[in-house]
């Protein structure tokens, strides 16, 4: 099997060379983008009638008014499902997917998995389509990740041009499921932080474009939301001050999103038993379902009914019906809707669902937008557009969530047709993400690489950095010395080694100290001290570095203990080689080379 896949492979590369022998490396780069854009965007469709058909399936059967009850079980077996496909079939991760491709351009030479080009469909379409709280984005983004990283490995391009191809997939997968050409592109700078170069735009718009062509192909040319923007609905200069306050209350929402994510992801890390998982995360979701009804799934009914201006619907087969005129509860009731879909998207998410954030978040932006708005109108008696208000709430929240602000405004734009309220996007959208930024500087996806070094960036000299992992920097050529040998014992290994420094161990190889060379020149050639126990040389080194430690935490040690080698050691203390700065700066200049956009 592994053979015949072997040939497969290498009959498509003769096949790839064939084809591109005469063509310039721009102008096969752009054949590939356009073959990753088709791709892409056939995966969002497929995607798209998988979680359709799914969610069609287990809603149609029953009448409208008692499918609320559906929602006690529904979660749970969706949760149940995707574990079960997950940690059986796929047996490797596929949640946190836009999480998981800025790993792999950072630590995986920006090779993904080949089961990623199909199973974040499949998993992400079961959660999502049992009425998991999450969002299709992150599985689909994975997929067309997955599918231009997977194309450059066939066509067996260098890092460089596997990673332009896997950004091109993922800003097609975007474009695709939003029908958003401008806003892939701008994903792609943003959030993967690809640099804008000549050879880098070109292929990203061809894929963007190509990905959009397929799903306006497949599902028609209508926005994703139909919003008819009235004369009320316009900016006005006079709502500056109002746009502004919803701007600061977005970055607090957008705090309140990533801080809840973390710790309801923290606290299902600490339950060891998966069943355990599944009974949690199923009476939670069950219950906030069952008594919030538009926390089901995506929640793009909800967003419709919001952008259009529409409240009522929020309270169909909810037990608050007959509250829904009550512009009182009306409030109460959009904010705990609000608060709670945070809740609900990380328990679907730590439970063993698949599925992303970029809808949650404009989720909790749209009711954000909306409660103002309501609040302004019960309160204060202004006519306040709640359209636009639930328009620039939905890309205030994006935008401190995803550090984004313009994906997050140009996917509005794009996908309600709003391009009137390009203002007031602008306002809240930079006033979130400044407010948000001043909280917590680290979307909700690099938290956790930051915090492991392993996060690419615009600035190449931190992006170099990234690449370095002290497990392939560290020397461990060095003879290690027992503590009970002496000089004489030394004196005739040194004839056979190459280090003029030894690290010394006892018997659980821990490491006691260093013995350099230069301090025992003036003893070794008296054989009368050859007697002497090798502890009397033995120094402390000035430092020692831990075996998981970030390259950028141990240049400045080096300066600060004035040498150029230092031990690696283990939390208990035991001995793994040496690492040295000019290992370091010599490894740091070649991946400076290899993250440069320019030739």
């Amino acid at each position: 099997m592994l053979k015949l896949e072997q040939n497969i492979k290498e009959r498509v590369y003769q096949v790839y060379l064939t084809i591109t022998h005469r063509l310039s490396e721009s102008q096969a780069m752009a054949i590939l983008a356009i073959l990753v854009g088709l791709c892409a965007g056939v995966g969002a469709f497929i995607f798209n009638t998988l979680l359709h058909t799914i969610t069609h399936l287990l809603t149609s059967w029953t009448p409208e008014d008692q499918a609320q009850w559906l929602y006690l079980v529904y979660p749970a077996i969706g949760i149940i499902l995707a574990t079960l496909f997950v940690k059986h079939i796929v047996k490797d991760g596929i949640s946190e997917g836009v999480t998981r491709v800025l790993y792999a351009m950072s630590r995986n030479d920006s090779r993904i998995k080949g089961h990623n080009t199909w199973t974040s469909i499949v998993g992400g379409a079961t959660t999502i389509g049992f009425g998991g709280s999450v969002g299709p984005e992150a599985p689909i983004v994975l997929t067309g990740a997955a599918i231009g990283s997977n194309i450059g490995k066939l066509a067996r391009l260098n890092y460089k041009n596997i990673t332009l191809l896997l950004c091109c997939g993922a800003g097609a997968a975007v474009a695709a499921v939003f029908k958003a050409p401008i806003t892939g592109v701008v994903f792609v700078l943003e959030i993967l932080m690809l640099d804008i170069t000549s050879k880098s735009i070109i292929p990203l718009l061809m894929a963007s474009m190509t990905a959009t062509i397929i799903s306006l192909s497949l599902h028609g040319f209508s926005p994703i939301y139909a919003v008819s923007l009235t004369d009320s609905d316009m900016f006005q200069v006079a709502q500056v001050p109002l746009f502004a306050l919803l701007g600061c209350f977005c970055g607090v929402m957008a705090y309140y999103f990533t801080s809840v994510n973390s710790k309801v992801g923290g606290f299902y890390k600490t339950i060891k038993e998966q069943w355990r998982k599944w009974l949690y995360a199923g009476l939670s979701l069950g219950i906030l379902i069952f008594i919030f009804p538009p926390l089901y799934g995506e929640g793009h009914g909800s967003f419709s009914s919001l952008m259009n201006g529409d409240t009522s619907e929020l309270f169909n087969n909810t037990l608050f019906y007959s509250f829904s005129d009550a512009d009182w509860f009306l409030i109460i009731y959009l904010i705990a809707i609000m608060l709670f879909k945070v809740v609900a998207m990380a328990t679907t998410n730590a439970a063993g669902g698949v599925g992303g954030t970029f809808a949650p978040s404009l989720f909790v932006g749209a009711f954000a937008g909306a409660s103002l708005a309501v609040i302004c109108r019960a309160i204060f008696g202004w006519e306040i557009s709640i359209t636009s208000f639930t328009l620039a709430g939905m890309a205030g929240v994006m935008s401190g969530v995803m550090k984004a602000p313009l994906t997050a405004i140009f996917l509005i734009a794009e996908l309600s047709n709003g391009y009137g309220l390009f203002i007031p996007l602008m306002i809240v959208s930079c006033i979130s993400f400044a407010v948000n930024y001043g909280l917590d500087r680290d979307s909700i996806y690099t938290k956790q690489l930051r915090m492991r070094g392993e996060l690419l960036t615009h600035d190449k000299d931190s992006s170099a950095f990234v690449f370095l992992r002290l497990d392939q920097l560290m020397e461990t050529d060095f003879i290690r010395l027992r503590e009970s040998i002496t000089l004489g014992d030394v004196v005739n290994i040194i004839s056979n080694a190459r280090r003029n420094i030894f690290p010394v161990v006892d018997n659980q190889d821990k490491l006691l100290g260093v013995v350099q060379l230069d301090d025992l020149r003036h003893d070794m050639f008296d054989r009368d001290k050859w007697g002497k126990s090798i502890m009397h040389y033995m120094i402390q080194p000035p430092d020692k570095i831990l075996e998981h430690e970030m390259i950028q935490s141990i240049m400045p040690r080096f300066e600060q203990s004035n040498t150029w080698m230092l031990p690696v050691v283990d939390k208990e203390n035991h001995y793994l080689g040496f690492i040295a700065k000019s290992q370091i700066l010599n490894a740091y200049r070649e991946a400076l080379v290899n993250v440069s956009q320019a030739d």
